[in-house]
């Protein structure tokens, strides 16, 4: 006789759930495990294989419902919180995050699935529910404080007596912005008190102008410019040199010039030069009652990205007809094969020394052969050579015979140099000397002025000292930044003229002006030579500036590598391990290398404020690792070529062509969602007081809002700190305005505490610095922000902000 059927057992919920969390438990384990035994392989942490292999484990317990389930998913749970604790270099929110989420997610689930099981005690599944509520909440919890700024440092301490007390804006003070960093110092120091930490808040747009700059097609550049304010009128140039004089009151076009400058890379223009004849102390009433034409007595100069240099009158944005050729001066002659400004070009604004303006210029940095970086002074009247400075051929301040070039592939000057009129000394920070990435073959001139602030006599040009801050360059750690003038205390406590230079090392120079000997300490330090690439030679040692602090430049390890979450964290440590890394100054070579602080810096372009009353320095900087590796020229045919500054994806080179070499593979140390691999901040504010060369605080700058994971806009205010460019501007009442984050922000800080006390969304992204001005008219102070697009974002615009206090608010304090 046939048995009965047996029914069948009915499928439930949980059983769902059990299925579907071993099927997620296994998933995680096996790529874990596979991840991790790649970095084990490599030398690295065992704790991914074995946590892998432990959590395919768990998904066969939680599988077969075994009641050892719960206790191991515990266990595995708190053995990871162990290794955590003791494998971050430093306990903190972003390096615990990628290490505990995860596994916490899977604690959770597990300990919700526990308790679904009829082979454990009912005590422990209420327990366990009880649990995974717990640990819910502490993940709800953690959300929360990614709201929060961390890796934030506060030192009080540090500030010294001078640096404490925040004094009213100087009424004997220059009123003009009449420099890139509004003084001839740079100090980009704004010597009002109107607009105050208490009263920030009350900011509103006070006139919004639109330049009308191209925004569209190829290479279209970048909004970089900080305009000049003289009296009444503002003047901004776009990236192709379009230029307008703007009302400093009503955002009202005066005049407008087209110059029709267009150029193939390096699209840029940070400002433009102003020089007044009448206020002019270098020339004589003789030589000024000599002029005679109705125009031009006060001009604009600009030198364009198309490599000319030209005169406008101030007042009506005429050209200056008597200047150069009928306004104009090439800069492209004798300078070599510039493919018509593609390989050269400045990208800096004139810097006006008495009637002089010197022109430095970018270099493309490829190929041997490339342009020369000579360094020229004009006369601002006439537009006639003054002097040249051509580490070629020092001897010769003049231009080379009507057949012969200046000396090609010199060290160039991209960035603003800055002029000393007491010392009568223009101070020009140097790049190397092309191409970039190698230099077995360098010359003499190369190896002492690349990477250098050479002092140089503005009336002769010629020599009186250097500086050479990075030895034998092949990083592209050119010097980036305008130096900038204040005195400072040396360590017997004599105030010295200074000169401070920052770095994309993260280093911070104090040099004297006078000699170019450092005011604070500078040691030179053994640095790695091998690995080295074919044919090199490095320098066995680098200058390291222990005197003054060091920013965003930590070395780099293993567990230092981040991600947001356990699986990216893991690939960034993969990619850590299987590239060459001896700390800093890592060799380039023909195997991945990583160089950190990278190329983009450190600090960049945008440079430094100085509080003149106080003595507090302001910096911004960005923290992103380069993976990098020299291609051989026969390899780099394999790839496709990118002129691009950071190629950024597979198959791309830069071509770099260089004894062996034929190009650079240069790509961000990230994760695969586009995230680097370092741990955050990626960028940050910092205040040093110049008097006890602390750090008094530091914060963490921009949120993913508007660039996350993916390059994905996430709306989500997080403060992680993101990459800066730009640079800061501070005020008399202790104010410190920035906008060169990757969110679309103009914020506003506390410069004694660091706190945000303001921001205001701009519509677009800026990486200019803000313009702060007092209108001779009305009293009123006004900050101004040139709203051109973060760097690299696909949202771009033409804006110029200006942000004022209502009429009436904060008048008596002006």
């Amino acid at each position: 006789m046939d048995e009965p059927f047996k029914t069948e057992r009915r499928i439930t919920g949980a059983d769902i759930y059990r299925v579907l969390f071993a099927l997620l438990s296994a998933g995680v384990g096996l790529v874990l495990a596979y991840g991790g035994g790649q970095l084990l392989v490599l030398g690295g942490s065992a704790y991914y294989l074995l946590a892998g292999l432990a959590y395919v484990g768990l998904a066969a317990l939680f599988f077969l419902r075994k009641r050892s389930a719960l206790p191991a998913s515990i266990a595995v749970f708190a053995a990871t919180c162990l290794w955590a604790f003791y494998d971050v270099p430093q306990i903190g929110y972003w390096e615990l995050l990628p290490r505990l989420v995860v596994p916490a997610i899977l604690l959770t689930l597990g300990l919700w699935l526990a308790a679904l099981f009829p082979t454990v005690r009912a005590d422990a599944r209420r327990w366990s529910a009880w649990g995974g509520l717990a640990v819910m909440a502490g993940l709800v919890g953690t959300l929360v404080l990614a709201f929060f700024p961390h890796g934030t440092l506060s030192n009080p301490d540090a500030l010294s007596d001078a640096a404490k007390v925040v004094q009213a804006g100087a009424p004997d003070a220059p009123q003009d912005w009449e420099f890139y960093g509004r003084s001839a110092g740079g100090t980009r120091f704004a010597p009002y008190s109107q607009i105050t930490p208490a009263n920030v808040n009350q900011l509103k747009v006070a006139w919004v102008y639109r330049t009308g700059r191209r925004i569209s097609g190829g290479a279209f550049g970048t909004d970089e410019n900080t305009p000049q304010q003289i009296g009444n009128v503002l003047y901004s140039c776009t990236p192709e040199n379009l230029i307008t004089a703007i009302d400093a009151d009503t955002g009202q076009k005066i005049w407008k010039f087209n110059p029709n400058a267009v150029t193939a890379e390096h699209v840029s223009c940070r400002g433009v030069g102003y020089y007044d004849m009448d206020a002019d102390t270098s020339l004589t009433q003789e030589q000024k009652a000599s002029y005679t034409a109705p125009d031009c007595r006060q001009r604009i100069l600009v030198s364009s990205v198309d490599a000319r240099l030209f005169a406008l009158d101030a007042h009506s944005g005429a050209v200056c007809a008597g200047f150069g050729n009928a306004g104009f001066v090439d800069l492209k002659k004798q300078m070599g094969p510039t493919e018509n400004s593609k390989r050269y070009h400045p990208t800096a604004a004139p810097v006006v020394m008495g009637h002089l303006a010197v022109v430095g210029g970018w270099v493309r940095d490829i190929m041997p052969g490339e342009p020369s970086g000579v360094v020229r002074a004009f006369d601002v009247r006439d537009g006639s050579l003054a002097w040249a400075w051509d580490v070629g051929n020092p001897d010769n301040t003049q231009a080379p015979a009507p057949d012969q070039t200046y000396t090609l592939s010199t060290p160039n000057v991209w960035t603003v140099p800055t002029y000393d009129k007491e010392l009568n000394l223009v101070y020009l920070p140097t790049g190397n000397g092309p191409p970039d990435y190698w230099g077995g073959d360098r010359n003499a001139a190369n190896g002492r002025f690349g990477a250098a602030v050479v002092a140089v006599d503005a009336a002769t040009g010629k020599t009186r000292w250097v500086s050479q801050l990075i030895h034998h360059d092949v990083w592209d750690y050119d010097l980036p930044s305008q130096p900038v003038l204040y005195d400072v205390t040396n360590a017997q406590g004599e105030k010295i003229p200074s000169l401070i230079q920052t770095t994309k090392t993260g280093h911070i120079f104090v040099l004297d002006r006078r000699t170019g000997k450092p005011v604070t300490e500078v040691v030179e330090t053994p640095v790695a030579t091998t690995p080295a690439a074919q044919g090199e030679h490095l320098s066995p040692t680098q200058p390291f500036s222990v005197g003054m602090p060091t920013i965003g430049a930590d070395p780099l390890s293993e567990s230092a590598m981040w991600g947001v979450s356990t699986f990216d964290q893991l690939y960034c440590r993969i990619m850590f391990k299987s590239s060459v890394y001896t700390g800093p100054f890592t060799p380039p070579g023909e195997k991945p290398y990583i160089e950190w602080p990278s190329l983009l810096g450190g600090m960049n372009w945008g440079g430094i404020s100085v509080d003149e009353n106080s003595g507090l320095m302001f910096v911004n900087d960005m923290r992103m690792p380069l993976r990098m590796s020299l291609v051989t020229r026969e390899n780099a045919r394999k790839f496709k070529v990118s002129t691009d500054e950071v190629p950024g994806f597979m198959g791309t080179i830069r071509p770099q062509l260089a004894g062996p070499y034929g190009g650079v593979k240069i790509d961000v140390l990230q994760s695969p969602l586009a995230v680097p691999c370092n741990t955050p901040p990626f960028g940050t504010m910092t205040a040093i007081d110049l008097h006890t060369k602390k750090i008094v605080w530091q914060v963490p700058m921009g949120t993913v809002e508007d660039l996350g994971p993916l390059g994905i806009k996430t709306h989500l205010p997080v403060p992680i700190g993101m990459p800066t460019l730009g640079g800061p501007t501070s005020t008399a009442s202790g104010l410190v305005f920035f906008a060169g984050t990757q969110d679309y922000y103009l914020r506003a800080l506390n410069s004694r505490t660091g706190q945000e006390v303001w921001k205001q969304r701009l519509p677009v992204g800026a990486v200019a610095a803000p313009l702060i001005y007092r209108s001779p008219k009305t009293g009123r102070e006004y900050v101004v922000i040139s709203a051109g697009g973060a760097s690299h974002s696909p949202d771009v615009g033409d804006y110029i902000i200006a942000y004022a206090l209502p009429e009436g608010a904060g008048a008596a304090t002006h």
